[in-house]
């Protein structure tokens, strides 16, 4: 691989409001890592040469929680009918699967790709494990991970939309999804889906803990039933040593009760490194992000399903969720703006565990150049991503997959 050399580009400074820097800076990649950045670099012999045209650099976004195996990116508009339950949406998707016989491999590289052009280089995906599909999606978006290897650094999660306890042989097949290349498990609802939390969180722990990996939790209960299974999960994570490999998506318990009850949670939290992802969802509650930045708490930002049997919303932009993440958390300083890009990059990376992250020399060479002169502006107006740059390789131009 030539190295590339990325001139006439603009810095995020580090103020609190993140312009661009005064000083037009070239960047340059070899063996696809950032080895130099400064004014006025001298191009090596045989070295492939962008102007940035004064664009500001981010470092690669981030998605932390999205399920690639569901979408319906691309195909013909899905007429959703379902409804208003949790239970109505995971039946509703398990019949339209079996009658479609839905390409996962297909629409996850579509959809992966549709990131990449958007700027996301690295991402966390929940895959489908049940007895009626097995570990069909799976082999999908493993394909995908495979194929996209060289572009994307993707992390696969085993996720068992229904439940372990009422579908005997889905802890099987989560075993099984994780010593076939999966990297961490998942679950859900301790109360609401699976019914008996303390043995469901039993299960999934002793689960991860045999394969040393960890745990992702979708938490959608509400109120005290939700703050009830947080703690349970919080129990477990101290108990069993898993500090730092927990995370717990979604947390809308955390938008809806009493500020004491809620601080307390956060601090336990933050004591045992457990990671919140938000969707920042109109239609909940959610955690505040400022408040459980305040207590420590790691808050990052997702997708979530992407125009699926789901949800015809969504997009593959992660600027697009930091500004909603802003939106819903009443974020107008651009300073607070920084912060909702923070989900999505920095913060995203640590959460989710991808090292050599950001626009310093050796770490990976992954590089988004937007037109805009602010961090906030770049959240706000979205701009069309005038190059994407992945582990030192051009991968998208203007929007376009390269």
């Amino acid at each position: 691989m030539n190295p590339l050399l990325v001139r006439n580009v603009q810095l995020p400074v580090s103020d609190a409001v993140h312009h661009a820097s005064d000083t037009a800076v070239d960047i340059l990649i070899e063996k696809g890592e950032f080895q130099r950045i400064g004014p006025n670099l001298e191009a090596p012999p045989g070295c492939v040469v962008e102007d940035g045209g004064g664009a500001m650099a981010l470092p690669g976004l981030v998605e932390a929680h999205t399920h690639l195996d569901k979408t319906l990116w691309g195909m013909p508009w899905y007429r959703n009918e379902v409804g208003p339950n949790l239970t109505d949406r995971i039946d509703n998707e398990r019949r339209w699967r079996a009658a479609t016989g839905h390409d996962a491999r297909a629409q996850s590289l579509a959809l992966a790709r549709a990131f990449l052009a958007a700027g996301t280089t690295r991402l966390r995906t929940h895959v489908d494990i049940d007895t009626d599909a097995g570990l069909r999606h799976l082999h999908g978006v493993l394909a995908t991970r495979e194929a996209l290897a060289a572009q994307m650094q993707m992390q696969i999660v085993a996720f068992p939309q229904s439940g372990v306890l009422g579908r005997p042989g889905t802890e099987a097949l989560l075993d099984e999804a994780l010593r076939s290349g999966a990297d961490i498990l998942g679950g859900l609802d301790p109360c609401a889906i699976e019914g008996d939390p303390v043995r469901a969180l039993d299960t999934l722990f002793s689960l991860a803990q045999r394969h040393g990996c960890p745990l992702d939790l979708h938490l959608h209960e509400p109120g005290s039933m939700g703050a009830y299974s947080l703690d349970l999960i919080l129990q477990r994570t101290a108990a069993l040593g898993m500090r730092g490999m927990v995370t717990v998506s979604h947390a809308f318990c955390l938008g809806d009760i009493a500020e004491n009850e809620r601080d307390a949670l956060l601090r336990r939290m933050a004591d045992l490194d457990v990671v919140i992802v938000t969707t920042a969802p109109p239609s909940r509650p959610v955690p505040p992000v400022a408040a459980c930045r305040a207590a420590g708490v790691r808050v990052v930002g997702g997708n979530d399903g992407i125009r699926d049997t789901w949800t015809p919303y969504g997009s593959p932009d992660m600027l697009e969720r930091a500004m909603l993440i802003g939106l819903r958390n009443n974020f107008r300083r651009d300073d607070e703006i920084a912060v909702a890009l923070d989900c999505v990059t920095h913060a995203a990376a640590a959460a989710c565990g991808f090292g050599r992250y950001g626009l310093a020399r050796g770490d990976r060479a992954d590089l988004v150049l937007v037109n805009a002169q602010t961090v906030a502006e770049a959240v706000v107006a979205r701009p069309v991503r005038q190059l994407v740059v992945s582990a030192g390789r051009i991968v998208a131009r203007n929007g376009v997959p390269a």
